[in-house]
């Protein structure tokens, strides 16, 4: 990579991290505020939840659209205009009136926010191996996850103090001050040599490729597996902290700040062992944790009393294992289309998202009922995740591709 193309490693993690906390962000921030909006714009809270189903519905088509155009037109080019978007329709949320305009502009975040994360996220793969790529990746996660641990809390205090809109108001200001570090530190990273067509035949084709790729594929549904067993205790938190658990819109950092804590060690340990173990290892590991954390999640919510400690340390353990996963994942997957790393980005955030948009929007509210049932949604994700990874045995004897 020339000179040109070779962003420094502190300012490339930052931007990137910041890039990956717009979507905690945009989810976690308004969770405190759903009594008040649904006050406000006089719907259920069934209803409400659906604007979070939507926002993820979209972010999962947009990263279709922004790993080709990332592919095509660079990394950064899509990045600065995904952050526009993103940075107008935060504000529109801000200033509805209705609840219809309020999920409309949340149909753009959610394009937005798919483009921005994509691209961001190849950019690591641009410029480092894979060992190193895991390792920043790994940096990336311990400096994101601060974000669903904060997110919360800080949308909590916001909501008290200005009310909800001035939710809408931070994430305005939060993707402005992302566009101006990425305008001033970041330059591109995309080799012009490398740009791909972006005629719709050719991004079928890609696409074409990726959805007969049996190893990408398993992979693609394993992330979307154990990642939808973290989001069923972020998108049902409401129902934990008021309705299981008995506390306030001001008491979510007892649930957010542990569960955040145990995926920054998982990244702290995925970038410890990056160099000294196979990426594959490092996989099965975080999957093995996953495994343990649901098993004890499932006991505790079928024969405990729920109360603060037993409710959250299982899902502690779950969240390192997550954070283990994350980089390894990320760089097998990419790996499996070393010229095409903006699509199959893309095809696997829209995997990834489309899931969890469904989880939330069908499955969770069916969960919400009573703690046991979200263990055990949380349980058989997992062992699907792992009857998956199962089916590709050659992959613990394959390299990542350099």
């Amino acid at each position: 990579m020339t000179r040109n193309h070779c962003p420094s490693p502190k300012g490339l993690t930052l931007v990137v991290a910041l890039l990956s906390m717009i979507g905690p962000f945009t989810i976690d921030t308004y969770l405190p505020a759903f009594p008040a909006i649904e006050a406000e714009f006089n719907v259920s809270r069934a209803l409400l939840s659906q604007s979070m189903a939507l926002y993820l519905a979209a972010f999962a088509i947009s990263t279709l659209v922004g790993g080709p155009l990332a592919d095509r037109f660079g990394r950064r080019r899509t990045i600065l205009g995904a952050l526009l978007i993103y940075l107008l329709a935060s504000l529109g949320c801000a200033l509805a009136n209705d609840y219809g305009s309020f999920l409309f502009f949340r149909l753009l975040q959610g394009i937005a926010a798919g483009g921005a994360l994509v691209a961001g996220r190849t950019m690591v793969r641009d410029v480092y191996n894979p060992q190193d790529a895991q390792r920043v990746m790994s940096r990336v996660m311990m400096l994101f996850m601060l974000a669903p641990a904060v997110a919360p809390v800080f949308g909590g205090w916001l909501h008290d103090l200005f009310g909800w809109r001035s939710i809408f108001y931070f994430l305005t200001l939060f993707s402005g001050l992302v566009f101006v570090l990425m305008m001033r530190w970041i330059p591109e990273t995309l080799n012009p040599a490398h740009r791909q067509s972006f005629h719709p035949r050719n991004v079928a084709r890609i696409y074409g490729n990726t959805l007969t790729h049996r190893r990408f594929l398993l992979l693609a549904f394993i992330v979307a597996c154990y990642f939808g067993g973290g989001f069923i205790y972020i998108v049902g938190a409401p129902s934990v902290v008021f309705d299981f658990l008995g506390l306030s819109s001001n008491d979510f950092a007892v649930l957010f700040v542990p569960m955040v804590a145990g995926i920054m060690a998982g990244a702290w340990i995925s970038g410890r062992v990056a160099h000294r173990w196979p990426v594959v290892r490092t996989a099965r590991l975080a999957l093995l944790c996953m495994l343990l954390a649901a098993l004890l999640n499932t006991m505790q919510a079928l024969w405990l009393k729920q109360m603060v400690l037993t409710a959250v340390l299982p899902l502690v353990l779950y969240n390192v294992g997550f954070g283990i996963a994350m980089p390894a994942f990320m760089v097998l997957s990419l790996d499996c289309f070393p010229n095409h790393r903006g699509s199959a980005s893309g095809m696997q955030g829209f995997v990834q998202t489309l899931s969890i948009a469904l989880l939330a929007s069908l499955a969770v509210p069916l969960l919400l009922i009573h703690p046991a049932y979200m263990a055990m949604g949380q349980l058989l994700l997992v062992l699907v995740a792992l009857g998956l990874w199962w089916c590709i045995p050659p992959l613990a004897n394959k390299p990542s591709t350099p």
